[in-house]
Parts: C-alpha cells; sequence; structure tokens
C-alpha cells in the first residue's frame, strides 16, 4: 500500500452489466489524496452501483480498481473496509435498539483486535481494549456533534442526526476514504449545513471524501472536483465551476435555472 500515491482511489475502464442493462460503461475515475470528490447525475446514473464496486458489495463486469495502488475489485467488503475504505447508504442503516456510542463502538472494532474467547471471559487485555473503543467512540461523537447525545437510543434521534451518526460510525474504522452516499437526502436546510460543515471537517482531518449527492448548492460549495454520470457513462469532469457552465451537463441534469441547484 502506498500512501505517497497523488490519487488514493483509481478506477479504469469500469464496466457493470446487470443481465442486458449496462450501468457503468467503461467509466474511469480518479480522486485525488486529501479533496472531496463529488459524483452527481441522475436517477439510475449507476453512482451507488459506483459506490458497491469501490467498497466491495459488487464485483465489476470488467475492469479494475486500485486503491492506495493496490487492486481491490475482487477482494471482500470487508478486507476493503481494512485497508481503508469506509461508506454509508442512502437509506440510514444503524442498530436502532443500541444507543449512539454503542453504535460507533461497533464500528470501532473493526479496528481492534481481540479473540472472541477472551472477549467472553472478559480478560483484562479484552477489557482494555473495550475501554480504548469506548474512548476513541466518545471522542469521534464529540467531533461529530453528538457527544451528548450518547446514551441516547438511535433510533430517537431526528433523521439529521441519525445521518450525522451513520458518518461517525464509518469514521470510527479509520478511512482513508470515506463513501458518503446521499447525506444529505431528506435532510432541511439546517440539517444540510450541519452536514457540509461536518464534511469539509473530515476533509480538514486528511480524510479523502468520496461523494453522491444530489443537493447541488452543498456540491458546488465543498466539492473540489465533480464527475458527472448520465446512464452509466461520464458526460463531464472538472472544478464546479466547470460544471456549471458545462452545457452538456446542463442539458442532461442541472437544468437552466438557479433553482436547480437545489434538487433534494
Amino acid at each position: 500500500m502506498n500512501s505517497q500515491l497523488e490519487y488514493i482511489l483509481e478506477v479504469k475502464d469500469l464496466v457493470m452489466k446487470f443481465g442486458g442493462l449496462m450501468a457503468l460503461a467503461n467509466l474511469d475515475l480518479k480522486v485525488k489524496r486529501g479533496t472531496i470528490k463529488t459524483v452527481i447525475g441522475p436517477n439510475g446514473a449507476g453512482k451507488t452501483t459506483l459506490f458497491n464496486i469501490i467498497t466491495g458489495a459488487f464485483s465489476p463486469t470488467e475492469g479494475s480498481v486500485y486503491f492506495n495502488g493496490q487492486l481491490i475489485q475482487n477482494l471482500r467488503a470487508h478486507q476493503i473496509a481494512c485497508l481503508g475504505v469506509s461508506r454509508t447508504f442512502q437509506t440510514v442503516e444503524l442498530f436502532g435498539n443500541m444507543t449512539v456510542l454503542e453504535n460507533v463502538m461497533l464500528g470501532c472494532h473493526t479496528r481492534i483486535r481481540s479473540s472472541f474467547l477472551a472477549s467472553g471471559l472478559r480478560w483484562p487485555g479484552a477489557r482494555r481494549k473495550e475501554e480504548q473503543i469506548r474512548l476513541r467512540a466518545v471522542e469521534i461523537l464529540d467531533f461529530v456533534g453528538l457527544g451528548k447525545k450518547f446514551n441516547e437510543s438511535a433510533d430517537s434521534l431526528p433523521l439529521g442526526e441519525q445521518k450525522i451518526l451513520e458518518i461517525g460510525r464509518a469514521l470510527a474504522t479509520d478511512p482513508q476514504l470515506l463513501c458518503l452516499d446521499e447525506p444529505a437526502g431528506g435532510l432541511n436546510e439546517t440539517e444540510k449545513e450541519t452536514a457540509s460543515s461536518l464534511i469539509q471537517a473530515i476533509k480538514g482531518k486528511g480524510i479523502t471524501v468520496l461523494l453522491v449527492e444530489h443537493d447541488m448548492r452543498m456540491v458546488m460549495n465543498i466539492s473540489d472536483e465533480i464527475l458527472v454520470l448520465n446512464y452509466g457513462e461520464m458526460i463531464a469532469e472538472g472544478s464546479p465551476e466547470e460544471i456549471k457552465n458545462n452545457q452538456k451537463v446542463i442539458e442532461a441534469y442541472l437544468g437552466s435555472g438557479e433553482d436547480d441547484y437545489a434538487q433534494d
């Protein structure tokens, strides 16, 4: 693994077919280390399929995925997570009957090894590791702004805070690359501002962010680079300013009015 490479993630000639449906067609993607790169496009463009391939949920029909220079498209999801890739989902996937703290602690467990027997018998070494996990989870909850709610049940939180909690749990795996799938979906404007600030703070920690998002105001404000998909093909790539003024993108996705930049 080479953490000095300019690009933390490289996708080359990626093809994904579901029967006769071409979900992704010869897609190339590069994500610079320490940046926020956003993938946009209409529903069905292939955005979540791309995330599923990068994180090991799907194996591509053709093509290659490199993380820190290592070929990963044939690895299992947990192996890719251990290398330093974490994600969230469009629909919140928390353990609702567990506390906020316990949800984040589950994420920490992927990074601290202890045998099943030692944990079950509560041996001293296992207890020390459990305390390390708890302290790390508290630190993450403070960072994401949920430190005062660590003992509340996850399903008692409003949607905006549930999405923040899911980001916190993803951060608990200590990722180098964090893939966020529509973190602003269903949120009000205040919640979107909170999510935007958190994503920028995550970048400030040196974590690279690959984002899928429909809210164009948010996308334009926080992205370093944007890639636009349409029917599984890349139609444009560039800075927010370049994308905003790209006629092909306007016709396929953005529209021409200022109001179009507030899509959910």
